[in-house]
């Protein structure tokens, strides 16, 4: 499933996001108490692009990505968990892109690179 992460979330819903990266993701964690749950993490990579006004990625805007393998079987299983995707997957020259919604009223991006890092 996911094979790797750019990382960190505040969230309004924090208990119920962190039972969704649990429940629906799969990852395992420890929790150091205070509300501070601490994920073990796939593999990680980290892109640097030059900013660009115009399609909203202004010097110092950063992503966080869930990467996998296969994209469509990825959103298959995600959506068989009840996770809510709000947009279909969109090819790029650099990959595959989709997005799902968390709780905290945000979404995250779901990647398959094209390419080997």
């Amino acid at each position: 499933m996911i094979s790797g992460i750019h990382t960190m979330f505040y969230s309004s819903e924090a208990k119920e996001l962190r039972e969704f990266l649990a429940d629906k993701l799969n990852f395992s964690g420890t929790d150091i108490g205070g509300g501070w749950m601490i994920f073990r993490l796939p593999p990680a990579e980290m892109g640097v692009h030059p900013s660009d006004d115009r399609d909203g990625a202004r010097s110092g805007t950063h992503d966080i990505s869930f990467i996998c393998d296969d994209i469509h079987a990825t959103v298959a299983e995600l959506q068989a968990k009840g996770v809510e995707f709000s947009d279909e997957i969109r090819e790029y020259d650099f990959g595959f892109v989709t997005f799902f919604r968390v709780p905290g009223g945000f979404e995250l991006q779901l990647y398959q690179p094209k390419y080997s890092a």
